[in-house]
């Protein structure tokens, strides 16, 4: 199934189910506990981020030709950061160049978000997917000075600014997907293809970062896994090339459909 979030007219919030056609039916319960698919349409006047999300657990340096392109060595545990909920921006939404604390070093990075459907810690590998919800395309934006000059040698503050973490534009199911490192994944600046790869060149795993990242530790429901990205982000191209304002990007990512967002300046 294909979920997305939206709003109404009237600005109430709910979930429901693509259908083939490019309509949605409202969806009942709870979307962490097997919610129903009725036949009521719903109005979406405006399409949001498929979940609220709890938290970003994200990775770095996770395919290895991205590794090679950094000129890194390839890690031996996952290089894990995090986002702050707030970061998260809806499909479609403006993507905003920090200006109080200015960035002229902003930079995509296309990814597959996994979203965690049900409490986990100490899980095992061979059991890390059964908590998963489901899956959608993201963008890890990562203001590059931030992330390496100023940032006193951790990356969050480079990742973490105000709408650093499109994703959607749905949430699907993993009956969908059995397996999430066999799906293209490209991200698209300006109508020309910057990032192609295959989440399969990941180094670690989907089901390798569920059991890393709940080792001792739990993860809640709507916790979001940003997963790594693939070579062709712009700071690795000569010369290095930065977000600017009136650009928009795309992520594709197979099985789930297209994420895109115009880029603008922070107004102040």
């Amino acid at each position: 199934m294909k979920i997305i979030r939206y709003q109404d007219a009237q600005g109430v919030i709910g979930h429901a189910a693509l259908q083939p056609d490019g309509s949605a039916l409202k969806l009942a319960g709870d979307i962490y506990q097997k919610p129903t698919v009725t036949n009521v349409p719903a109005e979406v006047r405006k399409l949001l981020c498929p979940i609220a999300p709890t938290v970003f657990f994200c990775i770095g340096l996770n395919y290895r030709k991205h590794a090679i392109e950094s000129e890194s060595p390839i890690p031996e545990h996952p290089i894990v950061f995090m986002k702050n909920p707030p970061a998260a921006q809806n499909p479609g939404d403006p993507i905003l160049l920090p200006r109080f604390l200015k960035s002229t070093w902003v930079d995509y990075e296309g990814e597959l978000a996994v979203i965690i459907g049900k409490t986990c810690k100490n899980v095992t590998r061979e059991r890390a997917l059964d908590y998963v919800l489901g899956y959608a395309c993201a963008n890890d934006i990562s203001a590059r000075d931030w992330q390496g000059k100023w940032g006193g040698g951790q990356w969050c503050k480079g990742k973490t600014f105000d709408t650093f973490a499109p994703f959607g534009p749905c949430l699907v199911t993993t009956d969908e997907i059995p397996d999430p490192n066999t799906m293209r994944i490209r991200t698209i600046l300006n109508g020309q293809v910057r990032q192609d790869s295959n989440t399969a060149d990941m180094i670690f795993d989907v089901p390798t970062l569920i059991a890393f990242l709940s080792g001792s530790t739990t993860l809640l429901p709507g916790t979001v896994i940003l997963s790594g990205t693939p070579s062709g982000v712009g700071s690795a191209m000569k010369p290095q090339s930065w977000l600017q304002p009136g650009d928009n990007i795309t992520i594709e990512i197979e099985k789930i459909g297209s994420l895109s967002n115009p880029i603008q300046e922070e107004p102040l």
